[in-house]
């Protein structure tokens, strides 16, 4: 079961690290930037962000989509202070709160969300929310991650989330959205130590998926069972899993 609250501490205390840790997650929210750029017609005149973080993929729609009106949503208030310049202007307004029941204003040209709907409930449901909120010929278009996210840390721990694979994904959302786009791939971190690896979850706020503290014997457990698994000699991996779909509303 996914404990909302518990994500909104983690992610709240990651807010000052993010940047520098999450560097994946950059990553990944510049690849879907560029393809918003290359698949989406213009003007776009009103977005709609789930889950905003520190603004990776905010300020490149700023710079390359230019909205006049952008809605921000993030489950963690602390989230609109990486935000002041924006809200400042009248350009960006930010509600923070769980997206799966925070109402939204609806005649959106564009909603897009990059790496948060691995902690939605019913992602299922999303997209059909997403649907009446969007105008015609409105655009839905988002990352997330599949099956092999993490692979390690859940061979090690047999824990983690559920993820949809792309293909559950697409099915999930022909209903009603044509997929314009969709794609995926595996990016292959590696660090000095397991211990690297757990540091590097926790201050990207990844780490909210487990609800027990760490103690002192279970801490080694864990790291003498990822250095056996997946340790060359000199360090160790870690995966992720993108996924990106740009979809357009039915007619």
């Amino acid at each position: 079961m996914i404990n909302k609250q518990l994500i909104t501490r983690r992610f709240s205390r990651a807010v000052e690290s993010y940047n520098r840790e999450a560097v994946v997650q950059k990553q990944i929210a510049y690849r879907m930037s560029d393809m918003l750029n290359h698949y989406l017609p213009r003007p776009c005149g009103r977005i709609l962000e789930i889950g905003s973080g520190t603004g990776f993929l905010t300020r490149r729609l700023m710079e390359t989509l230019h909205p006049e009106k952008l809605v921000l949503n993030d489950i963690c208030q602390e989230m609109s202070t990486c935000f002041t310049d924006l809200l400042g202007s009248g350009r960006a307004i930010f509600l923070a709160g769980d997206a799966e029941s925070l109402p939204f204003p609806k005649g959106q040209d564009l909603i897009v969300s990059c790496s948060a709907l691995q902690w939605f409930v019913s992602p299922e449901l999303f997209f059909e929310r997403c649907n009446t909120l969007l105008k015609q010929k409105g655009y839905f278009a988002f990352t997330t991650f599949g099956r092999d996210n993490l692979k390690e840390v859940a061979s090690v721990t047999g824990s983690g989330l559920h993820y949809r694979s792309l293909e559950e994904l697409e099915e999930a959302l022909r209903i009603h959205y044509e997929i314009v786009k969709a794609h995926e791939e595996r990016i292959c971190l590696t660090f000095g130590t397991p211990l690297e690896v757990l540091y590097h979850l926790k201050h990207t706020g990844v780490a909210a998926v487990r609800q027990q503290a760490w103690t002192k014997r279970n801490l080694q457990d864990f790291c003498d069972k990822y250095a056996r698994l997946f340790s060359d000699g000199r360090s160790v991996t870690l995966t992720y899993h993108p996924i990106y779909i740009i979809a357009k509303k039915r007619q």
